[in-house]
């Protein structure tokens, strides 16, 4: 179904303007939560793949 432009960007607008946006405070939370959530998956997965690297040289020593 073919819209007008003008009509689509006043119903853009007015559906933007329904959005509840995040107070300044509930983004740098939210970001600071995120960063917090992001190293202890980075240490997890280094945890995991060094556990991973040493079990697979153990088995790969015993052919030798």
């Amino acid at each position: 179904m073919a819209t007008n432009p003008f009509t689509f960007l006043q119903e853009v607008r007015a559906e933007a303007g329904k959005v509840t946006w995040p107070t300044r405070r509930e983004t740098v939370i939210t970001t600071i939560l995120v960063m917090i959530m992001v190293v202890f998956a980075s240490f997890f997965f280094v945890a995991v793949d060094q556990t991973l690297r040493l079990a697979v040289r153990f088995i790969l020593s015993l052919g030798h």
